[in-house]
């Protein structure tokens, strides 16, 4: 059974920093694509940055980039979000999400979800 397990939300002030860490396990993850999503309240949920099991590949949507690094550990299947200089516009649940490098060969896997709020 696959879980996706994240850590690391939680308050912080504007300018301030977090590190959002998601643990994957139940199976392998090679050519899958690991990455965060977001959901502010009242919004549609957005793709926040990506990166391809290589590494070699990232995507980032403009309103983070500069300030947020994804990386991943294939070590231990687990993927980070480093957030520097954090807005409050960043406020949201964050999701973790796995999926195929090759739309449909194979299963979209998704964490429980953390909140990070930022106060202004």
């Amino acid at each position: 059974q696959v879980q996706l397990v994240e850590s690391g939300g939680g308050l912080v002030q504007a300018g301030g920093s977090l590190r959002l860490s998601c643990a994957a396990s139940g199976r392998t993850f090679s050519s899958y694509v690991m990455g965060w999503l977001r959901q502010a309240p009242g919004k549609e949920r957005e793709l926040v940055a990506t990166i391809t099991w290589s590494g070699r590949r990232t995507y980032y949507t403009d309103s983070v980039k500069g300030r947020f690094t994804i990386s991943r550990d294939n070590a231990k299947d687990t993927v980070h979000l480093q957030m520097n200089s954090l807005k409050p516009e960043d406020t949201a649940v964050y999701y973790c999400n796995v999926r195929p490098l090759v739309a449909g060969t194979g299963y979209t896997y998704w964490g429980q979800g953390t909140q990070v709020t930022v106060s202004s």
